[in-house]
């Protein structure tokens, strides 16, 4: 599996490695109270060194059986700034999933991520169909997938509370076969 490099030069998604070990932990632990604002918490175990290498060594497994695709987004100096995961479902089916660190939101590495893991799926034909669901709150997210592509599906009936506001699912599509157009800005 290959990186892809942006013409910009500002992002590059790298294949998850044991080396990013270290680095992914600290990028966990920097951001957990605000991913934690948006997600529940991946529990206090997560956060411990050894749980942490454990989950660690379960998507390495999970990529090496191509489960899923597993990637660090990092800048221009290689520090991590996101991730982004790819895992595989029924039907050629790859169920997308990215975070982006605190200090770099509101900047587009978000849709550059997303452009380039897009770029691989369609490169390495992995699968046909991208599919990613957000909260009904998560505006940013509903964009970011919105200028890439995807399609609205439709919203979960189920109404569920977050942090004080009711919510529900929103779900999204691409289909590499028929939209191919990543580029949107």
């Amino acid at each position: 599996m290959t990186e892809i490099r942006e013409i910009n030069n500002r992002i590059r998604l790298i294949p998850l490695n044991k080396k990013h070990e270290k680095d992914l932990f600290q990028f966990e632990l920097e951001n957990r109270s605000y991913f934690e604002t948006m997600v529940p918490s991946r529990g206090d175990s997560y956060y411990l060194t050894s749980h942490f290498k454990d989950s660690l060594d379960g998507l390495l497994a999970e990529q090496m059986n191509k489960q899923g695709y597993y990637f660090v987004l990092v800048n221009k100096s290689d520090k991590i700034i996101g991730r982004l995961n790819l895992v595989k479902l029924e039907d050629q089916r790859l169920e997308v999933g990215y975070r982006i660190g605190e200090n770099y939101i509101g900047k587009g590495f978000a849709k550059e991520a997303l452009s380039q893991a897009i770029k691989l799926v369609k490169t390495n034909k992995w699968e046909q169909i991208l599919i990613a669901k957000t909260t009904s709150a998560n505006i940013g997210s509903q964009r970011v997938l919105e200028r890439n592509g995807f399609t609205f599906l439709g919203n979960d009936k189920e109404l569920f509370e977050w942090k004080g506001q009711i919510q529900h699912f929103v779900y999204y599509q691409f289909d590499i076969n028929v939209d191919g157009k990543s580029d949107r800005t």
